[in-house]
């Protein structure tokens, strides 16, 4: 048995001709083998050397072709370059080779793009060997344990990809943290490599992929609106360096929950400047209530009603726009394919429920936090996550919390929820969407919230003045120009 190993540069003319001489003899002789090596131009004149210096040859052109002598224990023969290696075939098996110049520097390239491709998959299943680094912090809440199963089921981060959680919280939670890694373990998830615990705020986010920022925990009374904004802005600023100086450069940053989201991921914005468009606040887990009153009040699943809007303050002055809104599947005289809808507001009759407890229900929620449990916040960030992976469905509006640069008229340098679509990794904000204008009043009333969070946050304003929307005022705006005059109809007007 006669096994070479062709070694070249992988834009090599004279390794291309070698490449198709060794195939030829490979193909047409039983007892020769060869087996064929590339290095990118880079990097072969130190592999290069490295390998005569193990082997103690002196050879320093590309290809380099040596024999493994298999009944010596695969010692290696230098045999030489390609001049070397075709006297060879010429000699013992009356072989050689006539490949043109042209079709020489031809295949070369070709082999040169082939090693590029190889490398870069190499690169991407290199997590199978070393994990994503996901840190979640707040990790005792109980959104946190909920979300570990969902991130260790391998739908989050595609079923090649093994995670690495990272339990972030301070040192009195630390019982509670092993109580969480202890249960995360148990779940004997073949995605889940590692879990750690940490409470040294100087060890956070070291090596982090994905950041998931929960709810922060209060360890002291707050008496006022204002002190609890304010308390918001030293810890945003220790995650902002920390994520800095340890995470990722090309980091995922997350931040979702119930209370100042939008406010704190402004704040992680200033704070982390270079991860800024890495940052997004989650909108999923409101829009998944109000999908879910529209569902109740039409008798259907949730999952039935497609493209809720949820625009301004995540967690503060928002409003639910249903002008998009889709439902499918919907039992009625119409029936059509699974891809058939009709739109929300074609069947909801009661004006009266829509113009005051639908809105009504939905700004108590947001207002208080309450059914945001863990179970919510868990699905919206996984759901979020998986989008910013994989891509949203396609056509499918998301809710998301993002910088504005202006779009639809929003205000620049504020973090506010608007319409989104992900694909190839990122999101796309849809400034196609037809029918979506938001009138000068209602933009006021939200983006000044925002903008107050924030100097209020930043100690630029001691007082906060909410404005105060009124359900009438907000849901004239969800509703078509022709059918505004069912909420007016009463005579009152719209301040």
């Amino acid at each position: 048995m006669a096994k070479f190993v062709l070694a070249g540069r992988a834009d090599c003319p004279y390794y291309a001709k070698a490449e198709l001489l060794a195939d030829y003899l490979q193909k047409n002789l039983p007892d020769f083998r060869i087996h064929k090596i590339t290095q990118h131009p880079d990097v072969w004149e130190e592999w290069l050397k490295d390998l005569c210096k193990k082997n103690r040859w002196s050879h320093n052109k590309s290809p380099i072709i040596w024999r493994e002598l298999l009944d010596r224990g695969g010692k290696g023969l230098l045999l030489g370059g390609y001049n070397e290696f075709l006297e060879h075939a010429q000699l013992y098996y009356g072989v050689t080779s006539s490949m043109t110049t042209e079709l020489m520097k031809s295949i070369a390239q070709e082999n040169l793009g082939t090693h590029i491709e190889k490398e870069l998959e190499e690169e991407s299943l290199k997590g199978l060997v070393n994990p994503l680094q996901v840190w979640i912090t707040s990790a005792s809440s109980l959104a946190c344990y909920h979300l570990i199963p969902i991130l260790t089921s391998g739908e989050v981060f595609g079923p090649q990809m093994e995670i690495s959680i990272n339990l972030f919280d301070s040192k009195h939670t630390e019982e509670k943290l092993i109580s969480h890694k202890q249960e995360a373990e148990d779940l004997a998830s073949p995605y889940l490599q590692s879990v750690s615990i940490c409470t040294q705020a100087e060890e956070a986010f070291h090596g982090a992929h994905v950041i998931i920022i929960l709810d922060d925990h209060m360890d002291k009374e707050i008496y006022s609106l204002e002190d609890c904004i304010r308390s918001r802005a030293p810890l945003c600023q220790l995650y902002g360096s920390l994520i800095e100086k340890n995470a990722h450069n090309f980091a995922k940053i997350i931040v979702g929950g119930k209370t100042f989201v939008n406010l704190k991921t402004a704040l992680l914005m200033k704070y982390a400047p270079t991860f800024a468009r890495n940052i997004i606040a989650v909108a999923l887990g409101v829009e998944g209530q109000a999908k879910a009153a529209l569902a109740r009040k039409l008798k259907i699943t949730p999952s039935c009603i497609k493209d809720v809007i949820i625009w301004g303050n995540i967690s503060g002055n928002n409003y639910v726009d249903l002008r998009k809104a889709k439902v499918y599947r919907y039992e009625s005289a119409i029936w059509g394919p699974p891809h058939y809808s009709r739109p929300v507001l074609s069947l909801l009759f009661d004006r009266d429920w829509v113009n005051r407890e639908f809105v009504a229900s939905l700004k108590t929620l947001t207002a208080t936090g309450r059914q945001f449990g863990g179970m919510l916040a868990a699905h919206s960030i996984a759901t979020t996550l998986k989008y910013w992976c994989h891509g949203s469905p396609p056509g499918e509006i998301v809710s998301l919390g993002v910088l504005s640069e202006g779009q639809f008229g929003i205000p620049k340098g504020i973090v506010f929820s608007m319409p989104v679509k992900f694909e190839n990794g990122t999101w796309v904000v849809l400034t196609d969407l037809k029918n979506t204008e938001i009138s000068q009043q209602v933009m006021t009333r939200m983006a000044n919230d925002l903008i107050q969070e924030q100097l209020v946050a930043l100690g630029e304003l001691a007082n906060f003045q909410p404005c105060q929307s009124d359900y009438k005022d907000l849901f004239t705006h969800l509703m078509p120009d022709d059918e505004k005059d069912l909420i007016l109809s009463d005579g009152e007007s719209v301040e």
